[in-house]
């Protein structure tokens, strides 16, 4: 095979490649007509939904968060949940008890909260977790929610992430909460 045809052919390839991974991203699941936004697990007629038992932010906000700019004069957190083995539940995320987020697989919420230490406790069916953070003024902090769920049960934690990783990973997100 000579040269500018292996190139011709390595050139159909690589453009073909390139133009299908556009098709490869999963599009955001658009939100219910009630406002409340459903992770959907299964292709059948018949899938599983975990909803949000309120209404999400707007898209406008979203946008926004996803920014992930920090607020002048408030500790920024952002709460990340996408791991492969986190497939349903509720998990409400609270910050001292008083803002709560109740986030679905596959979501983020957003906090602005005074600058100092804060407990981010997350709580479901079978358990709660909790972890210490603290920032300044002006500072954004990610938190990484892991889950696992089996048949017998679930099990999640909170951990400090990457800023660079964890923004990766929260772009195709939904936001579920934007809290004050």
């Amino acid at each position: 095979m000579n040269v500018s045809r292996r190139r011709t052919i390595l050139f159909a390839v690589s453009g073909s490649a390139l133009l299908t991974t556009g098709c490869m991203t999963k599009p955001l699941r658009p939100a219910n007509a009630d406002g409340t936004y459903c992770f959907r697990v299964g292709k059948s007629y018949r899938p599983t939904l975990t909803c949000t038992p309120a209404p999400i932010p707007s898209a406008t906000v979203e946008a926004d968060a996803k920014r992930f700019e920090p607020t002048p004069g408030k500790l920024t957190v952002y709460l990340v949940r996408n791991r492969w083995g986190d497939t349903k539940n509720v998990v409400r995320v609270s910050s001292e008890g008083k803002t709560t987020a109740e986030t679905v697989p596959e979501s983020f919420a957003r906090w602005q909260l005074p600058a100092g230490s804060h407990r981010l406790t997350a709580t479901w069916l079978e358990g709660s977790a909790g972890l210490d953070i603290s920032g300044g003024a002006g500072e954004v902090v990610f938190v990484e929610m892991i889950g696992r769920v089996w048949a017998w049960g679930s099990d999640y934690r909170l951990e400090l992430g990457n800023t660079a990783e964890s923004r990766q990973r929260a772009l195709p997100l939904r936001l579920v909460a934007d809290l004050s």
